[in-house]
């Protein structure tokens, strides 16, 4: 067997934020508004530093106004809630991006149900998981959404087909699973106590792994001309499936990185501009 065609979701991505950004300046020329994404910071995490810088650039490329809230890693729940919320009820930001992860002492499900729904662009309010998953109008978890946005540009339809997810993450594992199922992909759910994750991964026609653990998918495990998505990040490049054992099974596979992570931050800017048009009413 041949190896596995790449999905090249930075090509991709590129297209998506190249249209992004001719409607952000569509928004702009008739409502004197550019469309604004406000993000949230608590400490100074390297990575979530890096992070937050590249969608600001991101941001700028595309159109989209960015603004920057830093605080200190001591912050409260109650404080960072009053943050959120402020910048909620502010009209002259459209999106809300709070980075993750935290800090330990803060409660992270009281911190994201404060962004209000309508500016949830990163998906991780219980009105986005409940519109995602009765495929109701809203804003879907960016990495899941990106990666049914490589799907459907591979052609890869889930209808009728065996789909595992690898991980059950609220912002990522579930509803990766439920946006497979409304589209009538027969779903299962995997993850660290499930006995014999090998035999599951094996039936699947459709994996994503999604599970933080390097390698953890090897080839082995993959059914021959599967589909994997491999929405892992792990240190140095490294992604939650063996890559090199798995592309000589897989008929389609996403690279790490070049694969799902341009198309995360892609679908953010897509939806905060989404966002901007709803709340300018253009």
């Amino acid at each position: 067997m041949s190896q596995a065609r790449l999905m090249d979701g930075t090509s991709l991505a590129r297209t998506i934020v190249a249209e992004t950004a001719e409607r952000a300046a569509r928004i702009t020329e008739r409502t004197g508004t550019a469309p604004c994404l406000a993000t949230v910071l608590v400490g100074e995490d390297p990575a979530s530093v890096t992070y937050v810088r590249m969608k600001q650039n991101r941001c700028r490329k595309a159109g989209i106004e960015s603004r920057h809230v830093e605080l200190p890693a001591a912050t409260t729940t109650e404080e960072l809630v009053a943050t959120l919320e402020k910048l909620s009820l502010d009209p002259g930001v459209h999106g809300i991006l709070l980075q993750h992860p935290m800090g330990a002492h803060i409660d992270e499900r009281a911190a994201f149900e404060a962004i209000a729904p309508e500016k949830d662009v990163d998906g991780v309010t219980f009105a986005s998981f409940a519109t995602m998953s009765f495929g109701l109008p809203g804003f879907v978890s960016c990495t899941p959404g990106g990666i049914m946005r490589l799907l459907d540009a591979y052609d890869v339809d889930p209808s009728g087909k065996r789909a595992v997810v690898v991980g059950r993450s609220a912002i990522l594992g579930k509803p990766a699973g439920m946006l497979l199922l409304a589209r009538d992909a027969t779903v299962t759910y995997c993850h660290s106590r499930t006995a014999d994750l090998s035999a599951a991964v094996r039936e699947a026609d459709i994996v994503v792994a999604a599970v933080g653990r390097p390698r953890l998918i090897r080839g082995q495990d993959i059914k021959p001309g599967a589909v994997v998505i491999d929405a892992g990040y792990n240190a140095g490049n490294i992604g939650d499936v063996d890559f090199d054992s798995a592309v000589e099974r897989a008929s389609l596979i996403t690279p790490v990185p070049g694969g799902v992570g341009p198309m995360t931050i892609a679908t953010l800017l897509e939806q905060t501009v989404t966002a901007a048009a709803r709340q300018l009413g253009v």
